[in-house]
């Protein structure tokens, strides 16, 4: 199978910015956003695939880590604000899940954006593995799903 670019459905949920993702002058730390963006795809798992990222991990030791990654900060996040995480597919390959993902603000605007490569990998070997049946299937039926999955947390 080769990779397939897609035309994705956008998955999004609701984040409050707490204290814990701020530095001292309130405004989120840019790394925490990809701490988000982790949560982000471990609900969209959990939610819209109707997949256990924990069971994924822990039971089948499948990992699923970032090999490549680019982001585009265009305005600041503040502690106390509620924020919207967006997430599409951009290409399912073989082995490898690339992801745009982005946040939004309460007014709608654009914080940052960013695109994931994501590896399937063994957890025994920490070698690249193709994507399990399982999990590719959850993804083709959910691109083809004609309701964009919202989840309001």
């Amino acid at each position: 199978m080769s990779e397939v670019p897609m035309a994705s459905e956008r998955f999004v949920t609701q984040v409050p910015i707490r204290f814990a993702h701020c530095d001292p002058a309130g405004i989120i730390f840019f790394p925490q956003y990809l701490v988000l963006f982790n949560g982000l795809v471990e609900d969209w798992f959990n939610n819209a695939l109707g997949l256990s990222y924990a069971d994924m991990v822990q039971k089948d030791r499948v990992g699923l880590p970032i090999v490549h990654l680019e982001c585009d900060f265009r305005a600041v996040t503040r502690m106390g604000e509620t924020v919207a995480l967006g997430l599409s597919v951009a290409k399912l390959g073989n082995r490898s899940l690339t992801l745009e993902v982005d946040c939004t603000g309460p007014e709608g605007q654009l914080r940052v954006t960013a695109q994931k490569v994501l590896v399937f990998t063994s957890l025994q070997t920490h070698q690249a593995i193709s994507a399990p049946p399982a999990i590719r299937r959850a993804i083709e039926r959910w691109l083809s799903s004609s309701n964009p999955t919202e989840n309001r947390s």
